[in-house]
């Protein structure tokens, strides 16, 4: 069964919220988008969990997508954690005593950090994809950035999301790619980094990391040093030869979502 809705997030901004829910599910997992995309993108990972019994609960980011709030903006980094966590209580609201998951994927994957640091305890699990966290690889140049935070710069990322060519194709035509990104967003991840490197020995939740050697958008690097820092006692690295920055998107996709459920399944 899937509901769409819009949701009132901390601050009344209005989330377009997507709910698949099956039949009598084990546990429920929150998809955390990353930049400049929107969670319409996630139907395949959706249509995995939910057919191993897990409940899916998706939205776009403020700024994003079919969400209200400045086009892919941030004032602050407490904004696209404080999202996270609006969404994981509704979940753990209608989805009561299943343990729960956050899945994020590059700046989701971020988000997903920040979500385990600023809320220890309050996920079975987190599954990280092409996590944004140390930003070794500088792909929005320097920063912070000293320009005002309402103007913007293109989206160059497109290239560079995935080895398969139809991805990126789709990538490109897609409407609710945002083609533009705010320097407040970039400069409000400036500051969620530095938090996260102070704060990382309070992220003790189990969590699996999972990166493409080969991502030229976020370094495997950034995934290294998070593992390192974290104080999780459960913690799994995983480095995929070869593989671009969408781990979900690239041809090998099912095999990697099956070490996925395989891990979620242990953790249930």
């Amino acid at each position: 069964m899937t509901k769409e809705e819009k949701i009132r997030s901390f601050d009344g901004t209005e989330l377009y919220l997507k709910r698949d829910i099956p039949d009598a599910p084990k546990a429920v997992a929150v998809i955390v988008h990353g930049l400049c995309e929107h969670q319409g993108r996630y139907d395949h990972l959706t249509e995995r969990f939910c057919a191993d019994g897990i409940a899916v609960y998706r939205f776009d980011h403020r700024g994003h997508g079919r969400s209200e709030g400045k086009r892919v903006y941030y004032s602050g980094f407490n904004e696209i954690v404080d999202d996270v966590h609006v969404v994981t209580e509704l979940a753990k609201r209608e989805q009561p005593g299943l343990p729960l998951f956050v899945v994020g994927h590059s700046m989701g994957g971020y988000a997903a950090t920040l979500f385990a640091t600023k809320y220890p305890g309050e996920a079975a699990g987190i599954i990280l994809s092409g996590a944004l966290t140390r930003y070794n690889t500088p792909c929005a140049g320097p920063l912070p950035v000293d320009a005002p935070a309402d103007s913007y710069v293109p989206n160059a990322l497109g290239s560079g999301v995935c080895s398969d060519p139809a991805v990126v194709e789709a990538y490109g035509r897609d409407p609710y790619v945002e083609k533009e990104i705010s320097i407040g967003l970039l400069n409000s991840i400036w500051g969620g980094i530095q938090w996260l490197k102070a704060n990382a020995a309070c992220f003790t939740d189990p969590v699996i990391m999972l990166h493409g050697a080969c991502d030229g958008l976020v370094s495997e690097k950034d995934s290294r040093e998070l593992f390192g820092d974290i104080a999780s006692s459960d913690k799994t690295l995983k480095i995929y030869a070869h593989l671009f920055h969408e781990i979900f998107n690239e041809p090998c996709k099912d095999e990697i979502l099956d070490e996925v459920l395989a891990w979620i399944k242990k953790r249930i």
